[in-house]
């Protein structure tokens, strides 16, 4: 009998691929992934007293699908819908593949992410429906992932399932030209897990991992895309230092005060084996750039031994592609570090006018504390802290401005 933990990561992985086949059988994208929580509370109820069944995924497509067809009973076009289902559906699209073959519809996973992505809708309505119908989260989960009220989070998810109401499920034309907003979302999943924008905590890993896990997704079915396996390997280059940024007290422990010790060391060799393998095919593009910085700093044994000349020129060619403001400050970072921090300032001054929130007074503080002009340094940091929502963001900026007092 499996634990309740090992039968809950079966049924997250199983999830989208229970949606896609409800979607691609009957349509009706919101009766579907309810029916599909429905099915999933079931098997939680039962399988740890039962036992997991042998074929988990039919399990649920059947339990699944029989209530979907009870909820649509009661409509007008009942027999309609069902004759048309029947025409479209494969044959073996409820049967096992035999050991060592792929699902004829693994790709589901794929086309929720295409469909959860669609450019009509904004942002978070983009990461909300990703992280409930792919990622198998429940609202509530999301709700506190993003610290917003559950029934806010429900609206958001609500109007973003309408808004895909119709919306042909598949693979999309000219997919290739939508998989950039598709691993932008993920980014941003993954981004608010590592560093959360506001709240107690620092980082949110669960939510992190879950970016992870819906990225490796996305690598598996499309292996020879190169930037999806960039962002892979970005996020467990990243992701590998996660348990190295919080003191004891949830402190924010900086890069260059980290203990490497604490490093995942598996995570960097899958990391760096990724995006040394990309980088080698030619033209890099934005995610195995920023992958190929993160290896760069995961390498070096020692903050002292971190080749910044190295980064810096890969900061040269990400800003060719990517010339925003962030990048853009994330390089003056590098041009401190190889030319000085007053270098590095100078390159802050054109950002001025275009980056907002805390990250500019920041990184100005940490440079002018090491140009030796405290005061200034002093008044930046308390300048970001007061802009930052995170508190131990805030608890670090204040405690960088308070050591500058003694």
């Amino acid at each position: 009998m499996r634990s309740t933990p090992e039968i809950e990561d079966l049924l997250r992985r199983n999830a989208p691929q229970v949606l896609g086949a409800l979607v691609r059988r009957y349509g009706h994208f919101d009766a579907a992934e309810d029916a599909v929580q429905e099915a999933l509370l079931a098997a939680a109820g039962q399988w740890p007293s039962a036992g997991v069944p042998g074929n988990p995924r039919g399990w649920l497509i059947k339990v699944a699908s029989r209530r979907l067809t009870d909820a649509l009973r009661s409509e007008e076009a009942r027999r309609q819908r069902e004759e048309r289902a029947a025409a479209l559906t494969p044959r073996d699209a409820f049967t096992a593949p035999p050991p060592g073959e792929r699902a004829p519809r693994e790709d589901d996973a794929l086309s929720l992410l295409f469909l959860c992505c669609h450019p009509d809708l904004p942002s978070p309505a983009q990461i909300a429906l990703t992280l409930r119908a792919v990622g198998g989260l429940t609202t509530a989960e999301i709700a506190r992932a993003y610290l917003v009220p559950e029934a806010t989070m429900a609206q958001r998810i609500s109007r973003a399932k309408q808004k895909v109401r119709g919306v042909r499920f598949g693979r999309p034309e000219r997919w290739e030209q939508r998989l950039p907003s598709v691993l932008q979302t993920l980014y941003l999943i993954f981004n608010e897990g590592y560093t959360a924008t506001s709240g107690a905590a620092l980082q949110r890993r669960d939510l992190a991992r879950e970016a992870v896990r819906l990225t490796r997704t996305a690598h598996r079915l499309l292996p020879d895309d190169c930037e999806v396996a960039g962002l892979l390997a970005l996020m467990l280059l990243t992701d590998a230092r996660g348990d190295a940024r919080n003191g004891p007290h949830g402190e924010l422990i900086p890069l260059d005060e980290q203990d490497r010790d604490r490093w995942d060391k598996a995570a960097i060799e899958e990391g760096v084996a990724l995006v040394t393998g990309v980088l080698s095919r030619g033209r890099p593009g934005p995610y195995q750039l920023r992958a190929a910085i993160a290896a760069v700093h995961d390498e070096a044994p020692s903050p002292e031994a971190t080749d910044w000349a190295e980064i810096l020129g890969l900061y040269d060619v990400l800003v060719r592609l990517v010339p925003g403001p962030v990048e853009r400050l994330n390089r003056a970072v590098a041009v401190a570090m190889v030319h000085g921090p007053h270098a590095g300032l100078s390159e802050l001054d054109v950002l001025a006018g275009e980056l907002k929130g805390h990250r500019l007074d920041a990184v100005r503080g940490h440079l002018l504390e090491r140009a030796g002009e405290p005061e200034a340094a002093r008044a930046a940091y308390e300048s970001a802290a007061a802009q930052t929502l995170s508190l131990p963001e805030q608890r670090y900026l204040h405690e960088r401005a308070e050591r500058l007092n003694r």
